[in-house]
């Protein structure tokens, strides 16, 4: 498929050169979003073409090619969804020459497989204005549009999420809109308002707009329920759960499968009865939360649930359903991978499976449930071998208040495993995101250079129950560092890691700790890189988009320190008098969510006391490098700072 793609995509060439180490693992995924059309007809797949998405399709029996969608310009793919059997609606990013992110504009298109009947569906820029409520023609609006459901029984129809631009404050704080739109010629019709911000909303399999989650302003998840097209709070229906979400149907219109917490345990996963208001918990883990829930295509009702404790597992809601039944054998005949089904036919006779792991980033096949056959299809990453990638091992932590955590040491290939040079790489966040055992470029490329690799989900990371994520409130500077400082010093103990070999390296909140642990612990990091940091916590109420929004603003005031003593001694640029690492510190100028003011006042904390560093600026890059060719200069510097200061 790889190829036949490469030498068919309207002759468009993808460069053929010995790639270095930096440019295998800064490459991003060569195809992603694949997906079959209803029929099973068409097989696509976004594909990254002279650093463009693509959209390919292709015959499903033969892989012929059928055709490429693509944007002149400065424009490519983004997000699609077949709709029918013959259509397909996409979203138009923009490649700006001031961001290297994409830019999402709201846009969506529709085209045919065979690239007839484009149309121009939903956004600001068509030409056409008309006012009055009786919309006859596809108009312009001024909209950020998001496809919400493709309504599988409608072939005419789609539903479209949109968040307006004509109120103030931040876009998903405004509350979103759904339309009912054609396909084929964009005339839209409104068919509810969430009454909530960042609006998550809960078609039925006739597309009736059911339920909607949201988030207050208070930062605290409110749900709602439509009855006569007028929306009700549900006061999380009387059933004493908190973080309540709806996640599918069941048998019965009146019953729902739902995910919510009680009493800061993990989350549960809960049959419930609407009409009796009654709840029946199914499904709870006693470490973590749900890590993913996966919906039968033909049903639209929940069976199964992944589970990230250490290694993931699979918990099935009905053992009897065809795709409980199915995914047991899947990950029979693709052992040691995580295995997804990820598209179907609106038969579920032909599906897409996603399978990956700690060594590969991942493969797709396509699955005939009639042959019983799995069919390779590509790669996600072709230039990567799995076989010759590090092992990702997890294993407990206890730290020194007797809390125990979870944590990963990806292993150089051949290793022993003894006295090695270690990275310890802190997550972001750092509540709500977790590290998992996976697939990572980076620690895989230190890896690939005789390094080992820590990961620590520290307190107050997310994923594993209300409590211990809470137990981070407040702790960035001191509880959540001393997690992770802890998980070293054990490595160190157990004869893993040499202790005079260690550096540490983090990206946003990890970019925090890169520092904050250095600061605190400043004989065991030899040298620290932090990419995107925060380094001023009191800052964080000034600038960047977080208080910029009024939940992210209660975030904060929950999250942080009350006191400014305390917010000043969790904070790196009043203590670089502390430190002994040598330091590199990488930023974009784009930056929203650490603004480039974080890394300008660590500067002139650093000069105010000749205190040495390094540096890598790019201007128009955002949080983190979405460049490939940035990413691997940031690989390269990152290696030999890290190869000077380990000593390799």
């Amino acid at each position: 498929m790889h190829r036949l793609i490469c030498a068919l995509l309207l002759g468009l060439s993808t460069a053929s050169y010995a790639m270095t180490q930096e440019e295998t693992f800064a490459r991003p995924s060569q195809y992603s979003n694949v997906k079959l059309s209803p029929d099973g007809t068409y097989l696509s797949a976004i594909m990254i073409n002279e650093g463009k998405a693509k959209l390919v399709i292709l015959d499903t029996e033969t892989l012929n090619f059928k055709h490429a969608v693509f944007f002149p310009g400065n424009a490519q793919v983004g997000d699609y969804e077949w709709v029918n059997g013959e259509r397909i609606v996409l979203a138009k990013e923009y490649l700006k020459g001031w961001s290297d992110v994409p830019q999402y504009y709201g846009e969506l298109f529709a085209v045919n497989a065979d690239g007839s009947k484009a149309t121009y569906l939903f956004g600001y820029n068509n030409g056409q204005q008309q006012t009055g409520s009786h919309l006859k023609k596809n108009t312009a609006i001024n909209a950020t549009a998001f496809i919400l459901d493709p309504l599988k029984n409608d072939k005419k129809n789609m539903l479209v999420k949109a968040f307006s631009w004509n109120t103030s404050g931040p876009l998903l704080e405004t509350p979103a809109d759904v339309y009912k739109v054609d396909v084929y010629r964009g005339i839209r019709r409104k068919i509810t308002t969430a009454p909530i911000s960042y609006a998550e909303f809960l078609p039925d399999d006739e597309g009736d707009v059911r339920f909607v989650s949201g988030i207050d302003r208070n930062n605290k998840t409110q749900v709602y329920y439509r009855e006569d097209g007028d929306w009700l709070q549900s006061k999380n229906l009387d059933l004493q759960l908190k973080n309540f979400r709806p996640l599918s149907f069941a048998d019965s219109g009146d019953v729902i499968y739902a995910a919510g917490t009680e009493s800061g345990q993990t989350q549960g996963i809960y049959r419930i009865d609407l009409k009796k208001g009654e709840k029946t918990k199914i499904i709870q883990d006693a470490k973590v939360d749900p890590d993913k829930y996966w919906i039968n295509g033909q049903t639209k009702q929940l069976y199964a649930i992944e589970f990230a404790d250490g290694y993931p597992t699979y918990a099935f809601v009905n053992p009897e359903d065809e795709r409980a039944k199915l995914m047991k054998n899947l990950l029979t005949a693709l052992p040691g991978h995580q295995v997804r089904i990820v598209s179907e036919d609106d038969k579920g006779e032909l599906m897409v499976i996603a399978a990956f792991n700690d060594r590969n980033p991942g493969d797709y096949y396509l699955f005939n449930s009639k042959t019983n056959k799995l069919r390779y299809l590509v790669s996600v990453n072709n230039a990567v071998d799995p076989e010759k990638m590090a092992e990702v091992r997890p294993f407990k932590v206890i730290a020194r208040d007797g809390t125990q955590v979870q944590a990963y040491l990806t292993i150089p290939p051949g290793s022993e495993g003894k006295s090695l040079p270690l990275v310890v790489n802190p997550h972001g966040g750092p509540h709500g995101p977790r590290d998992y055992w996976a697939f990572d470029p980076q620690n895989q490329l230190l890896a690939s250079n005789g390094i080992a690799v820590l990961q620590v989900n520290f307190r107050g990371s997310g994923g594993y129950g209300e409590t211990f994520e809470s137990a981070g409130y407040r702790k960035w500077g001191s509880d959540i560092q001393y997690d992770i400082i802890d998980a070293t010093q054990q490595l160190i103990a157990e004869g893993t890691a040499d202790k005079n070999r260690i550096c540490i390296v983090g990206g946003s909140f990890g970019g925090y700790s890169a520092l904050q642990s250095s600061i605190l612990a400043p004989d065991l990091f030899k040298c620290a890189v932090s990419f995107a940091g925060i380094y001023d916590l009191e800052m964080m109420f000034e600038e960047g988009d977080v208080q910029q929004r009024a939940s992210g603003r209660a975030y904060l005031k929950d999250v942080l320190p009350k006191d400014k003593a305390t917010l000043q001694a969790m904070s790196p640029v009043h203590n670089v008098d502390k430190l002994k690492a040598k330091l590199l510190l990488v930023h974009g100028g784009k930056d929203e969510r650490a603004p480039i003011e974080q890394f300008e006042a660590l500067e002139d904390a650093l000069k105010a006391r000749n205190y040495p560093y390094q540096t890598l600026v790019m201007d128009n890059e955002g949080h983190g490098f979405y460049n490939e060719t940035h990413r691997a200069k940031y690989y390269s510097e990152l290696l030999l700072f890290l190869k000077a200061n380990l000593k390799l």
